[in-house]
């Protein structure tokens, strides 16, 4: 690959950007696409040349130090070839046969790192027939390119709709967390809640600190808590639910689709957790869970999200959520498994109350300027070192997408390079919800996990419909 002129240096690396990929923390995104049909390898470069590389100068560029030691993104020629992988397995074999095959080939392809040398990113293409789809594209990007909400955007403007290319895609609608309550709102709860405020903000601030410092997570069936378990092989393992019946479930308890979709893999977990291991459901162990920390309602255009003072900017632009998981006893999960959802709720409305995202990022700002970005991906490294789980989630369109007019059956993403044992991607998707899970191999059970997880949710939504039912009785 040749490095073009000095002159082709633009804008520095991003301070998040830089925590991400260094020596001591490289998290990427992987995201399948699932085809209707067999995929036309020979539309693989055009597409790449065309449609890809314009949509940003990231996927044309590495990172490099300038004069000053700042790292910047240096636009480079791209030798597609280097980027595009088209795996080669036996034919006229089983679907069962493919599946495996699949599964291997996603599993090793997630703990291998993306060459510094080349842009990051990287794509692979199997033709072989799996239970899931005729054919899958699997793109991997480095984190540093940008976030999920970035990433997505930038997939959606490779796509169109396929049942009508010219019409815009839709997304399902975001409940925004504002103060609903008025503006006449009466002191005697302003000042409360302003108390509030502040006592949350104090105590997410300092437990973030004390988390990635100081205080770890119980060892349990989640958590193994081996010394550099993200370089362990992993295991990815994938579930769909109905949309409608997790917005029944939102309608009855009041609450949002992140909300339940939290309270159902935590329950989920739980279960595993106790059924491996009596009396782990109720141990010290918390997720850390994605926020966007965007103020928006919807994705942009690429153009949009682009420009200096966009309102939605690319790039990585969200902060984590300490949540603790709450234990079965607390949940009464089997008599009321209701309970987990609201638990899990109180949980998550009360952070976002707080300004302790905001201390935090003010945090790592002022620790990369003293202890230089390797200091802030120390302190990232060992806040998800400490816990037991991730959570990220982003919204897919109501329409099913095509690609080169070949249909998009399934998608769903993960998140490779964390220090924990199970990572979850949650991402819906023409009435759907997928989640896929990635659980350190060998330690963690994918399809037991799965099979909890797959009953959390019946039970979850069994308990909503019958105290529907009891209502309108």
């Amino acid at each position: 690959m040749e490095i073009v002129q000095d002159q082709e240096i633009s804008e520095p690396v991003s301070p998040s950007g830089q925590f991400l990929s260094s020596s001591i923390l490289s998290l990427s995104i992987i995201a399948v696409m699932e085809f209707e049909a067999p995929f036309d390898n020979s539309q693989a470069i055009p597409f790449l040349k065309d449609v890809f590389l314009p949509i940003n100068p990231r996927f044309s560029s590495i990172m490099v130090a300038d004069k000053d030691g700042v790292k910047r993104w240096k636009r480079v020629e791209v030798r597609l070839t280097d980027h595009v992988n088209f795996p080669v397995f036996t034919t006229g074999m089983s679907t069962q046969f493919y599946d495996e095959c699949f599964d291997e080939y996603l599993s090793k392809m997630a703990m291998e790192q993306l060459p510094q040398s080349q842009p990051l990113w990287e794509v692979h293409i199997i033709n072989y027939p799996t239970s899931h789809a005729a054919s899958n594209i699997i793109f991997k990007l480095h984190h540093s390119l940008g976030d999920g909400f970035s990433l997505m955007g930038a997939l959606l403007s490779c796509l169109q709709r396929a049942d009508a290319p010219p019409l815009p895609l839709t997304f399902p609608s975001v409940q925004l967390h504002t103060n609903t309550s008025g503006r006449n709102c009466s002191m005697f709860r302003k000042v409360p809640r302003f108390f509030s405020s502040v006592y949350n903000t104090a105590s997410d601030f300092c437990s973030s600190i004390i988390q990635s410092c100081l205080v770890k997570d119980d060892k349990t069936p989640i958590r193994s808590g081996h010394s550099g378990v993200e370089f362990l092989p992993v295991a990815i393992t994938t579930m769909t639910f109905s949309l409608d019946q997790i917005k029944q479930i939102k309608a009855k308890l009041g609450v949002t689709i992140n909300d339940v979709i939290t309270g159902i893999i935590f329950l989920g977990a739980r279960m595993y957790m106790e059924t491996v291991s009596q009396g782990s459901g109720s141990a010290c162990s918390t997720s850390l869970v994605l926020l966007n920390t965007r103020m928006h309602g919807g994705y942009k255009s690429i153009q949009e999200m682009v420009k200096p003072d966009a309102e939605s900017p690319w790039g990585n632009h969200f902060a984590f959520l300490n949540v603790r998981i709450p234990k079965l006893r607390d949940a009464e999960a089997k008599n009321n498994p209701l309970k987990f959802i609201l638990n899990a709720r109180k949980i998550i409305k009360k952070k976002r109350t707080s300004f302790g995202v905001n201390l935090t990022a003010k945090y790592l700002q002022l620790v990369a300027k003293f202890r230089g970005p390797n200091g802030a991906s120390k302190y990232i490294y060992g806040t998800m070192e400490n816990t037991s789980m991730g959570i990220s989630n982003v919204r897919g369109p109501m329409e099913q997408m095509a690609l080169a007019n070949n249909p998009i059956n399934g998608l769903y993403f993960v998140v490779t390079g964390a220090p924990q044992s199970l990572v979850a991607g949650v991402t819906s998707y023409v009435g759907k919800l997928r989640v896929a899970l990635l659980v350190e191999k060998d330690f963690i059970d994918p399809r037991k996990l799965k099979s909890h997880t797959e009953k959390a949710f019946d039970m979850i939504f069994e308990a909503a419909c019958r105290e529907s039912t009891q209502q309108a009785t």
